[in-house]
């Protein structure tokens, strides 16, 4: 039988607020890295993180300094979250020399070590044998650190997820494997794809326990989020968070998503938006008034537009790059 943690306290005013900046950041973020695509100021794989906010913003507000992040290629929402500048993000995405892998990761491949944020990786599945690898380290110096390694419902069915599962198990590593189930796997539903569709019990022959939580609702992830920190970071060994999410673009900007209906993800946004829920929740509790919160997104419009600005006037990378950081 599934887990699931229930929610036993609601989250303070200022986080709640602080939760709230962030996943809207990440929006407004994703919508305008969209509209440069669309431009054609990005080139490349881009795939957006819009409606996903609440996974990585509630549990990157459970673990602390040292814990670790490590994901797919669906890396914008999660870099953010991390604390990594949209400057730096946006220069990336535009392929210029003040990007964090100085214009030549692009999209899926960018890495900052300051804010423990491993990579955005574009193979499927590559992010769970490098986080299993994260978390054997933290145990070998036995420094209490967690490590976050995230990956989607379609590298869940990858034949190296269940290795790592393995290893992870067997050494008791302080891994927490976080599922984010958009529901589409590329284009295919998990409902068409996964005979266990209870993706949070794919550990279970090996041990791992894990949990099936609302990735629409914050206050649930939190709530999950911090359940799995504190097992794992006292010799709990690894579990696994199935973060039941839904992305409302295409699985990249190349995908006009015709295996779904305009219904389905009006219904979703229109019944379980993470931001807009907890917008409401922010002004019933009288945390912020609606003229406030108008505010805020015009303050984060104006980051994101400073991004944006940052990234055209950043220069491109020096020929001779092409031959540094390469690796034989």
């Amino acid at each position: 039988m599934t887990n699931k943690t229930k929610k036993t306290n609601t989250i303070s005013k200022s986080d709640s607020i602080e939760a709230y900046k962030k996943m809207l950041l990440i929006r407004r973020f994703e919508e305008k890295a969209g509209q440069s695509y669309g431009l054609g100021h990005i080139g490349g794989f881009c795939h957006l993180y819009i409606g996903q906010e609440a996974v990585v913003v509630g549990l990157q507000m459970c673990i602390g300094d040292g814990d670790q992040v490590i994901t797919t290629y669906r890396d914008h929402g999660h870099m953010l979250a991390c604390g990594m500048n949209p400057d730096g993000v946006m220069a990336e995405l535009y392929g210029r020399a003040d990007g964090y892998s100085k214009g030549k990761g692009g999209s899926m491949h960018m890495f900052s070590k300051d804010s423990n944020f491993y990579g955005g990786h574009g193979i499927v599945g590559a992010s769970v044998p490098l986080g299993t690898g994260l978390a054997f380290s933290n145990k070998y110096k036995k420094n209490k650190a967690v490590t976050l390694t995230y990956f989607g419902d379609g590298a869940a069915n990858q034949g190296q997820v269940y290795e790592s599962f393995n290893m992870a198990k067997l050494w008791e590593l302080p891994c927490i494997y976080v599922i984010e189930n958009n529901r589409y796997a590329m284009g295919t539903s998990v409902q068409r794809s996964s005979a266990q569709k209870d993706l949070s019990q794919r550990g279970i022959s090996f041990g791992i326990e894990g949990e099936q939580v609302d990735g629409m609702d914050i206050e649930s992830v939190i709530a999950a989020g911090k359940k799995a920190v504190t097992k794992v970071r006292n010799n709990g060994g690894p579990y696994i968070l199935e973060m039941l999410t839904y992305r409302y673009r295409g699985h990249s900007m190349s995908d006009p998503a015709q295996y779904r209906s305009r219904d389905e993800v009006k219904e979703v946004r229109d019944q379980s938006d993470p931001i807009e829920s907890l917008k409401n929740k922010i002004i019933q509790n009288d945390y912020l008034t609606e003229e406030q919160l108008q505010e805020l997104n015009a303050d984060i419009k104006k980051t994101v537009d400073q991004s944006t600005q940052f990234a055209t006037e950043s220069p491109l990378p020096d020929e001779s790059e092409l031959y540094i950081d390469v690796y034989q």
